[in-house]
């Protein structure tokens, strides 16, 4: 799953372009609407700029401390080391099988390295003031320690009124915490939230950022909407405060704050800058000299789907110019709705889905890549049924090259050509143009898996 290494500037002076797809949270196997959103394309997307014959860094990974994970492990009666090394495997197993390859592919619980690198940069962003410790107000659980975050608090979003958990709001894409949540509940034990704690830790003031995400947004490329929600909160008089750090279970220990673990999105990020900046120049150490390792990257692209907009459009791009990373290193966000399954939308918590390991038992990964490119939720959402997959994709043959028009070729290649590249980057189009009779192998290639899995 590993390619070529990618250290610091090619040897003729090239940059890397950076490719990043979100790190799956192993609290279940992958279903086929993750494949047909980010990974699928990312991995799409970086085959077609190799043989354009660009240099190219694929990141991804496990997202380890989200505490879905120990959610999972309570609600199944396992124990969460068990519960997460059986989803990582499959996972893996998954990207291997569907040809889905990673140049980074980050496994934090198994890396202590990455998790003193996290730590340490935090303390370094709050010992010089840049992520300043604060003390604010939440609802807590009076039947259940720690505060209520991620998984374990549920309410309706404050700006649509739709249920949601916390994080981020999947129909609007408001960021949302217990403490906005309107009617938050406890999802370990379901009481209303009564009480209140006042809590103390590092919090990123994302009004220092506001012109720097106006800079940097205002010539990068996003989804319709991704920039309806960067809209929504620049209409505001101020940005909100992000806290890093929480009093909980589950995460990176912070040794900024004892007694917390760090945010999983903050993690996220400086993740990011670790990972990359250790590939471009291995040994680096500290926030100044990773930052100066990214000198060696071009452009920076992330692949998602549009719940995890607010964290790639807003949270990492702040956190990046905090680190000392430059605004213009931001190429765009490559965004997919959600891809639905007979009418509603893929739930690894409802059981609704097509589970990809299960499909990719028996099914040709090349068919698969190819209907799911096909197919892809953008930029609108799409229906999966297994009928409608069986039925299109028998009718692709991959070995026939069947004879067409020299001109309606030419026309349909450089029509897929332009589709394949990040800034028009549209998988369904380059699909159209390349699966019919004539249509460019090598180009049908990078669709299937089969073609540019190698930097040059």
């Amino acid at each position: 799953m590993t390619a070529a290494p990618t250290t610091g500037p090619g040897g003729d002076g090239r940059k890397a372009t950076v490719l990043l797809s979100p790190p799956p949270t192993p609290n279940g196997p992958l279903h086929v609407g993750h494949l047909a959103g980010p990974y699928i394309a990312a991995d799409v997307a970086a085959r077609a700029a190799r043989l354009r014959g660009e240099r190219v860094l694929t990141v991804c990974g496990l997202d380890d401390h989200q505490n879905y994970v120990p959610a999972k492990a309570r609600q199944q009666g396992t124990k969460v080391r068990e519960e997460r090394d059986g989803h990582a495997a499959r996972i893996r197993a998954v990207f291997e099988r569907a040809g889905v390859h990673h140049d980074v592919f980050t496994d934090p619980l198994s890396d202590a390295a990455y998790r003193a690198a996290v730590d340490g940069f935090l303390q370094e962003l709050v010992g010089s003031g840049t992520a300043p410790v604060r003390e604010w107000r939440t609802p807590v659980c009076a039947r259940c320690p720690g505060t209520p975050h991620h998984a374990y608090v549920s309410g309706r979003c404050p700006s649509c009124g739709s249920g949601s958990g916390g994080g981020t709001c999947e129909v609007c894409g408001t960021h949302t915490t217990a403490g906005n949540l309107l009617e938050p509940r406890c999802t370990r034990c379901g009481s209303l939230l009564t009480g209140q704690l006042t809590v103390r830790g590092p919090v990123l003031p994302l009004e220092r950022y506001r012109e720097t995400l106006c800079r940097i947004w205002a010539k990068a490329p996003a989804s319709p909407a991704a920039r309806q929600l960067l809209h929504r909160l620049l209409d505001r008089e101020t940005l909100p405060e992000v806290p890093l750090s929480y009093p909980t279970d589950w995460g990176i220990e912070s040794g900024a704050t004892p007694g917390h673990r760090i945010d999983v999105w903050a993690e996220m990020a400086l993740g990011y800058v670790h990972t990359v900046g250790q590939r471009l120049a291995p040994g680096a150490a500290g926030l100044a000299a990773h930052a100066d390792a990214w000198r060696g990257v071009q452009s920076l692209w992330a692949f998602l789907g549009r719940d995890n907009a607010f964290y790639y459009l807003v949270l990492f791009p702040s956190l990046f110019a905090a680190c000392g990373l430059p605004p213009e290193v931001i190429g765009g966000l490559v965004v997919n709705e959600f891809y639905r399954l007979s009418g509603e939308k893929f739930s690894t918590s409802r059981n609704h889905a097509v589970w990809a390991h299960e499909l990719l038992e028996h099914d040709d990964p090349r068919a698969l890549r190819a209907f799911l490119c096909w197919d892809r939720p953008a930029p609108h959402s799409t229906d999966f049924t297994l009928e409608r997959y069986r039925r299109v994709s028998a009718e692709w043959d991959f070995g026939a090259e069947a004879a067409t028009g020299d001109a309606a070729r030419s026309m349909a290649r450089e029509r897929a050509a332009q589709a394949l590249t990040l800034e028009h980057f549209d998988a369904a189009l380059a699909a159209r143009c390349l699966l019919v009779p004539g249509g460019d192998p090598v180009l049908r290639g990078v669709l299937t898996g089969t073609e540019g899995g190698e930097s040059p």
